[in-house]
């Protein structure tokens, strides 16, 4: 049961959520030969201000 979690800046709509657990779901199934069903992501999404890169804050750039 393949599991995938990413992390990514709050922002994005659900429609694109939607779009990118609906291709990451075909990858899988095509190249670790499961079922649709067998897959499982979680989407996890932070406030910029808790994020930082380089030393700066997402918020601050």
């Amino acid at each position: 049961m393949p599991i995938v979690q990413i992390d990514m800046l709050e922002g994005r709509s659900t429609e694109q959520k939607r779009e990118l657990a609906k291709k990451i779901t075909e990858v899988i199934v095509e190249t670790a030969k499961c079922q649709p069903d067998a897959v499982t992501i979680v989407i996890r999404e932070a406030a910029k201000q808790h994020i930082s890169k380089a030393g700066v804050l997402m918020l601050d750039k």
